[in-house]
């Protein structure tokens, strides 16, 4: 239980952490002649690691050297189907060290995000006590990072974690020595048999009738994870736009906003990614379009949106210059449809729980029963 709780914040950390980094300048060339330092983000392609764990890389205006000492470091792997896949997929992001980072290939993107310190008369960037570098090697488009990232960035199955194998078998020899020891007492023969008992509880959802039981368990618990990361997904833009509605500037500049509208059109459909399906909208909900604002004022998109085919192609928010800003269309409102996702996600979470549990007390029952057969047999 200490490692899941565990794992869940690390990941928790892990999506909050790229979160926050979006509303960061991206470094180039003209700003790293005039910053005076603070935190930004980077993407380019891995050049060469040295021994001094120092990372380099390269855009088409920069090279920028990144310490790796106290960096977290992590390695995305392309989804099968992405970007016609909406669910986290069984692939997560995999944390390596930097003597494994030698083996990628030159020229493999890289995104850094974190603080921008001089060392050595040159600008470098260097992780912080309370914000570590956050270094990213993956694949694919740069405007797919945040999302892929955001909803891959979670667990399989929390509860089988790095401290679980440990907690088995420290918990089965616990379990042997207080067998061993109440054996030849027969006032103590009911806690022998819990004993022994407790000895196979870990293989109890593995083991029929119960195991019907842990295969709804899985089922529901995958469709719970595909919850949370809808949710997270229908929250990225509150990161500029708290609430998911209104306009603001991004970091480079640029007009952000949302436009209502009653339905998406084909030819929009095919222009316009959807954030998560289709099937998740509510009746009379509309669309909610995120992206670029055309003009000096973001253009004539209303935040409240005028409404159906009303709206011309260019008052629809556009995909933006900058990768990790959100473009794409929510089925619903944002709010709405994430606290639906989330009360769903966790409603799923409660009903495996308790399905595991049944299977395991239903095994627990046969097998404590054949314990008292074997043992007080004559």
């Amino acid at each position: 239980m200490a490692g899941a709780f565990t794992g869940r914040h690390t990941w928790r950390v892990f999506r909050r952490r790229i979160d926050e980094l979006r509303q960061r300048p991206i470094l180039d060339y003209g700003i790293c002649r005039s910053t005076g330092g603070g935190e930004f983000r980077f993407i380019g392609g891995f050049e060469s690691v040295t021994d001094s764990h120092t990372l380099w890389v390269r855009s088409d205006t920069l090279t920028i050297p990144v310490s790796l000492a106290g960096a977290r470091t992590w390695l995305l792997p392309m989804q099968e189907g992405f970007p016609e896949t909406f669910d986290p997929g069984e692939e997560t992001p995999e944390r390596i060290r930097w003597n494994r980072i030698s083996a990628l290939n030159e020229g493999a993107k890289v995104f850094v995000g974190g603080e921008l310190a001089l060392r050595d008369n040159r600008w470098t960037f260097v992780s912080t006590r309370g914000n570590p570098l956050l270094v990213i090697f993956y694949d694919g488009p740069d405007h797919s990072l945040t999302a892929r990232a955001i909803r891959a960035g979670r667990h399989r199955n929390e509860y089988w974690n790095v401290l679980t194998p440990y907690a088995l078998v420290m918990g089965a020899l616990c379990e042997i020595f207080i067998a061993v020891n109440f054996l030849y007492r027969p006032a103590f023969r009911l806690t022998v048999i819990t004993s022994l008992v407790a000895i196979f509880i870990p293989l109890f959802p593995l083991v029929p009738p119960g195991v019907l039981f842990t295969m709804a368990y899985s089922r529901l618990w995958r469709r719970a994870r595909i919850f949370r990361a809808y949710r997270d997904l229908v929250r990225l833009p509150f990161r500029y736009l708290p609430g998911g509605e209104g306009r603001c500037r991004l970091p480079g500049g640029e007009w952000y906003g949302s436009c209502r509208l009653e339905t998406l059109t084909g030819e929009m459909r095919e222009r316009i990614p959807l954030l998560i399906p289709e099937r998740e909208q509510k009746k009379k909900d509309g669309w909610y379009v995120y992206g670029a604002l055309d003009g000096p004022e973001g253009g004539g998109a209303d935040p409240s949106g005028p409404k159906g085919g009303a709206v011309s192609h260019g008052e629809i928010p556009h995909e933006p210059r900058d990768p990790f800003a959100t473009f794409g269309a929510v089925p619903g409102r944002p709010a709405a449809l994430a606290r639906r996702c989330n009360i769903t996600a966790y409603a799923l979470e409660t009903i495996s729980w308790i399905l595991l549990l049944a299977g395991i007390g239903l095994n627990v029952f046969f097998v404590r029963i054949i314990f008292i057969l074997f043992l007080t047999a004559p």
